[in-house]
């Protein structure tokens, strides 16, 4: 299998450069240790065996630089491999609830709220401090970069300053990046830009007011634009597409949606992106829709047809970089090899299903519901909502389906949203999920991470941000046509302008990017996650309260605030 980041002009192979994170005290829970000493896996290439290697060493080359930002990518991949973090930005809206609470985690707090959203749960900790490794790795490379001045930065057919740049603005998209969870998550919170080390301890940590944070984000992503390229040069690498799309994101959040629009279009207007509207790919001789296609493993990146996705985070098994699996299939997909009918468990967990899933969040009722038969996006190509029994030919090499009584092998069992997920009738086995994360192993189908890439962004969310800039400006036929062209491309009916409304951009956001976008963020963003939570979430909705607008600030992290008090956010 590919490497997870391979690099096109570079000799260099990686295993992990940044070391995994630690923090060294409660007392400096912000002092990350990214750029310390680490150790360095070489390439084959190189015969030279692995080796001590500091910031100080790694940063004197453009190579080292590489090395450094592959290590960047890494860590920000980190979001899928844990299933808190996806979950803490999508689970507990108006689409994604909890269904196997037993999983622990944030699917318990997402059905409960109330006492269980406290300040010292070890997960909202956990994806705090996580963001903030993120952003103290994008700090090393950006204060070594713009402060060494006996860097060789030639290499890889471009001039030095122009390397130099695209480094600086990758690393500064990731920190805007992780800055944009961290404000939509926590609301004010300590603005860091300079590299933390084991002798810059601070005590002091200030909360920075959430508009001079985005004005930040502003700022590196506005210099990212200049420097990153259209089209990845390496699989994995942010596109200048991603950056006018949270440009155009930030923007609608700074109530500016001329600007907004303007960037939208950017991106929309570039030759190199196009939305997917034929069959393509690895499963193009079979039967399906082009929607579907994007999400199959060999179609999700640039390089292999897929020109909608503007950021693909790259995962690869027993490969050097590969790193630690995703675990969105294990989390979302549902246990259908659970499912009893008639007293019978019939179905095979099956390479063709996409392995084993848990459960542990599923759709809303309402989601489900939000479609058109007709809809593409609605398909079982995209949404599970059927399974066809079938003989040990059609499971081969896993076994025949147990048939139920009355059923005979080419039958259709169709799973059954009739009755919403509540905390009463939820563990639900024969529930629909989204197909977008299925993926296993064909030699290892029980197997419960998998190691598939995924679409991180795509241009049809950038043209959803484009459509509510324009009804935001008043513009409401230019939005209906601007969501037109996303229907029109999964056979959805047209709408008219009377149509458009910020409640239909959100149902229609849901619609296209379900498992994709951060529901929670979207909602938040827009001021509408109480409302809507509270009207379609039955399993946690009804639990909400103003206070769960923003996660609590982790108590570890206002103890270890020795020297200055850092307060709480309101009603923790």
């Amino acid at each position: 299998m590919k490497h997870s980041l391979p690099l096109t002009d570079y000799k260099f192979s990686i295993g992990k450069i940044m070391k995994t994170i630690k923090i060294i005290s409660i007392a400096c829970i912000f002092i990350i240790l990214t750029g310390c000493d680490d150790l360095l896996n070489n390439s084959s290439l190189n015969e030279n065996p692995p080796h001590l290697i500091t910031s100080q060493s790694l940063y004197t080359t453009l190579d080292g630089f590489q090395l450094g930002i592959n290590g960047l990518y890494s860590k920000a991949r980190d979001e899928h491999r844990s299933p808190v973090r996806t979950s803490m930005f999508m689970l507990g809206t108006d689409n994604k609830v909890p269904n196997w609470t037993s999983g622990g985690g944030f699917v318990q707090i997402g059905s409960q709220w109330g006492a269980l959203n406290h300040p010292s749960d070890s997960y909202i900790t956990t994806v705090f401090e996580w963001l903030y490794e993120v952003i103290n790795a994008a700090n090393t490379i950006i204060n070594h970069a713009e402060n060494k001045s006996d860097i060789d930065w030639s290499g890889g057919g471009f001039t030095p300053e122009e390397n130099k740049n695209r480094i600086i603005g990758e690393a500064k998209a990731i920190r805007a990046w992780a800055y944009r969870h961290l404000t939509f998550g926590w609301g004010d919170v300590p603005l860091s830009l300079k590299e933390s080390t084991g002798g810059t301890i601070r005590t002091d940590w200030e909360r920075t007011p959430v508009a001079e944070v985005r004005q930040q984000m502003l700022l590196d992503l506005q210099f990212a634009e200049q420097h990153v390229p259209v089209r990845p040069e390496m699989a994995g690498q942010l596109t200048k597409g991603a950056i006018q799309h949270y440009l155009a994101e930030l923007h609608l959040v700074l109530n500016e949606p001329d600007k907004a629009l303007e960037l939208a279009d950017r991106a929309i207007n570039t030759p190199e992106y196009e939305l997917i509207t034929e069959r393509f790919g690895v499963k193009s001789d079979q039967p399906g829709v082009p929607f579907a296609d994007m999400f199959y493993d060999g179609n999700t990146n640039y390089e292999e047809g897929n020109t909608e996705s503007l950021w693909v985070f790259q995962y690869a098994y027993e490969t050097t970089g590969g790193g630690n699996a995703p675990r969105r299939r294990g989390n979302h997909m549902g246990r259908f090899m659970d499912w009893v009918v008639d007293g019978i468990k019939p179905l095979q967990i099956t390479y063709e299903r996409g392995g084993r899933g848990k459960g542990y969040s599923a759709p809303t009722k309402w989601f489900m519901d939000s479609y058109e038969e007709q809809d593409h996006r609605f398909s079982n190509y995209i949404l599970r909502t059927f399974f066809i029994l079938k003989d040990a030919e059609g499971n081969a090499p896993q076994p025949a389906d147990n048939l139920p009584p009355g059923f005979a092998y080419g039958d259709t069992l169709f799973l059954d949203w009739s009755e919403d997920l509540t905390a009463l009738t939820n563990r639900r086995t024969n529930w629909p999920y989204s197909r977008k994360i299925e993926g296993t192993f064909p030699n290892n189908v029980t197997h419960n991470n998998d190691y598939d890439d995924r679409i991180y962004l795509r241009l049809a969310d950038t043209y959803l941000l484009k459509a509510e800039a324009q009804y935001l400006l008043g513009d409401l036929g230019g939005a209906a046509e601007t969501i037109n062209i996303i229907r029109r491309r999964s056979n959805a009916s047209e709408i008219t302008a009377s149509d458009v409304d910020l409640d239909f951009i959100l149902d229609e956001r849901s619609r296209e990017l379900f498992l994709e976008e951060h529901r929670r963020w979207t909602l938040l963003r827009t001021g509408k996650w109480l409302e809507r939570t509270r009207k379609y979430n039955n399993f946690g909705g009804e639990n909400i309260t103003e206070r769960d607008l923003l996660f609590p600030i982790p108590q570890s992290v206002i103890d270890a605030n020795l020297t200055k008090e850092m307060p709480q956010n309101p009603g923790f």
